[in-house]
């Protein structure tokens, strides 16, 4: 078994980087009492590498994570870096290339409530009296977001047009298939895929293909299939009738983040985008970050939750490192420290709040 686990730092910007000290941390506990070292390096990202060295994702930050196993990533952006032209800006001009670069083309996000922390979410308490457990998987690198051609322009009459184009491959669609199954195997073995076959031809064959890979590949797993808009709005009327949901990219971008506000404060809502190739383990290179943003309006004073990138942190070690184990352990103790009332002011409601480094040190003295 490998015994030093290698992967990228990225803390970004905002809380950025406050976040991450803590999760390293807390990385540094779990896996130095299992016997593992860590080696990583640190490197900026977004607006930081902009101000640092005039581009959101330098040639060294990139070269860092070609050489490592996975890329532990922070936050990007802000309103200092806003007034730049859009492909300039920190969250486009760093992770889409990030993503493209490595072809992580799976975004898996748990959509986790503890019962405890019922008052952060919209619903009503007793439509999720146990709380909320699914998880969404989104096609990362594929259909209108990144079909080509892509073009405006004007048209004789005077008039303008501008074009996208949603195209999917049978491979793309197996793929992340693959993706949603495995995830099920692990949990209740109840997939839901979601598309617009009545509409879309795109997802005529998305649903075709989904349809038979589940029936030869995995039989003992049961798949419903759902129409987007009505999936939106199940998510919002019952979201546990779900357990694995999977879609493709536009479709996965609005319902990950429906089910995030369901979920309550981003703080606690982590994510893993997963590539198509093995890093040198075997196992899948991939990015992991807080679903959350950089919230600059708290940046510097040290009241985040950290428990998003912690929980990403947990991520990493589950898919890229093989150490289902020891991502448990964390994700435990998470729990457990929330559940005893340890809590920043996100989570807090009306209750006393902590700061990043006590909720950090409560959830270490869990480990």
């Amino acid at each position: 078994m490998e015994d030093t686990l290698k992967f990228t730092v990225l803390p970004g910007d905002g809380i950025g980087p406050e976040v991450m000290a803590v999760a390293l941390e807390v990385l540094e506990k779990v896996t130095s009492d299992a016997g593992l070292k860590l080696d990583y390096s640190t490197h900026d990202v977004g607006g930081a590498a902009i101000d640092s060295q005039g581009s959101a994702l330098p040639a060294s930050t990139l070269k860092a994570c070609e050489a490592a196993d996975a890329i532990l990533f922070g936050s990007v952006g802000g309103p200092k870096w806003e007034n730049l032209p859009p492909a300039e800006q920190p969250e486009r001009a760093a992770l889409l290339p990030l993503r493209k670069h490595f072809t992580l083309f799976a975004n898996v996000r748990p959509g986790l409530l503890y019962p405890e922390l019922l008052d952060a979410s919209p619903l009503k308490a007793e439509r999720i009296p146990e709380g909320i457990d699914i998880v969404c998987i989104r096609e990362l690198t594929g259909g209108i977001y990144f079909g080509q051609p892509k073009a405006t322009r004007d048209l004789p009459d005077g008039d303008i047009e501008a074009l996208d184009t949603m195209i999917y491959r049978k491979s793309e669609i197996l793929r992340i298939a693959e993706v949603a199954a495995q995830a099920a195997l692990t949990r209740g073995k109840r997939v839901t895929s979601v598309d617009k076959a009545n509409v879309l031809t795109t997802s005529v064959l998305w649903r075709k293909v989904v349809t038979e890979f589940f029936a030869e590949k995995y039989p003992e797993i049961t798949l419903n299939h759902m129409y987007v808009d009505n999936a939106a709005m199940q998510l919002a009327r019952s979201p546990n009738q779900f357990d694995v949901l999977f879609t493709e990219n536009m479709f996965g971008d609005i319902l990950s983040d429906e089910m995030g506000i369901i979920c309550g404060s981003l703080g606690m809502l982590c994510s893993a985008s997963l590539g198509a190739h093995n890093n040198r383990l075997g196992h899948p290179f991939g990015l992991y970050e807080p679903a959350g943003g950089t919230a600059p309006d708290i940046a510097g004073q040290g009241i985040a939750n950290p428990c998003a990138q912690i929980l990403s942190a947990a991520l990493m070690l589950r898919y890229s490192f093989g150490r289902d184990d020891l991502a448990k352990q964390i994700e435990a103790a998470v729990k457990a420290t929330v559940q005893a009332g340890t809590r920043t002011g996100d989570i807090a409601f009306g209750t006393d709040s902590v700061s990043t480094r006590a909720m950090a040190d409560a959830i270490l003295g869990r480990l």
